[in-house]
């Protein structure tokens, strides 16, 4: 792939491709907000109290490995296999003082609202399709000031199945009625990003938290830093120079 997001050799859609642009769609957890070290210090604090792991915190590793970008109930089977209920009951509490962190703490990722201000610009539609329960993803799309941003907010939890299937995002296709041919996504997690690719569009990575050669395996058209990198401006502007977005094409 080239540096701007350009076509690449192994035949990956460049977000250029797209014009004219319909649509951007957003995960929300690591996408607009850095709250991954929010919800790791939550896993750390209660998984402790209980004696999991001999008392030892889990590490960030293990937290990349095993549960970033994956839906609570499989978060729930994976940390307690023989007791179900009790994990269900373990992510209920995990979510109430992860909201209470987050009302506090959480902050948008450097240049989100450069990247929200060119699509407004555009006149794009936007989606936030999440993994997340949606109390605590409407609680970060407000604490961040996006509730009226986002045309909807579609839950992992709500459709047949929750990502890394591509469920979310075709739901998503369809609530907005747009094309995934004229679509792209931001994702920070695998099972994000494999979700995206799955539903047939080109997906931005962010590498907000996990590492980019882990990224890189699930197939996104591009890795960034944050929104202020400069393969994103470019790419944005190489789309620009190809029709834009269809408001602007029409």
């Amino acid at each position: 792939m080239t540096a701007s997001g350009g076509s690449s050799a192994d035949g990956k859609k460049s977000l250029s491709d797209l014009a004219p642009l319909e649509a951007v769609f957003f995960d929300v957890d690591g996408t607009l907000c850095d709250s991954d070290p929010l919800h790791l210090y939550a896993f750390q604090v209660l998984l402790q109290e209980i004696g999991f792991n001999n008392g030892v915190p889990i590490t960030e590793e293990f937290f990349i490995q095993n549960i970033a970008g994956t839906h609570n109930d499989h978060i729930a089977e994976f940390l307690f296999p023989t007791d179900i209920p009790r994990g269900l009951k373990f992510i209920e509490d995990k979510e109430a003082m992860f909201q209470r962190l987050a009302s506090e703490k959480l902050e948008a990722i450097n240049g989100l609202y450069k990247v929200k201000k060119w699509i407004e610009d555009h006149g794009l539609k936007r989606a936030a399709v999440t993994n997340a329960p949606k109390p605590t993803a409407e609680l970060m799309i407000d604490k961040l000031g996006l509730s009226e941003f986002f045309d909807t907010v579609v839950i992992g939890g709500e459709c047949e199945h929750a990502k890394p299937h591509p469920d979310p995002y075709l739901k998503a296709l369809e609530v907005l009625k747009v094309s995934k041919d004229h679509t792209f996504i931001f994702e920070d997690s695998v099972s994000g990003i494999r979700a995206g690719v799955a539903a047939g569009m080109p997906v931005v990575g962010l590498t907000t938290r996990n590492p980019e050669d882990v990224l890189m395996k699930a197939n996104p058209t591009f890795l960034i830093k944050d929104y202020d990198d400069p393969k994103l401006l470019a790419a944005l502007e190489e789309l620009d120079k190809k029709g834009g977005s269809a408001e602007n094409a029409a």
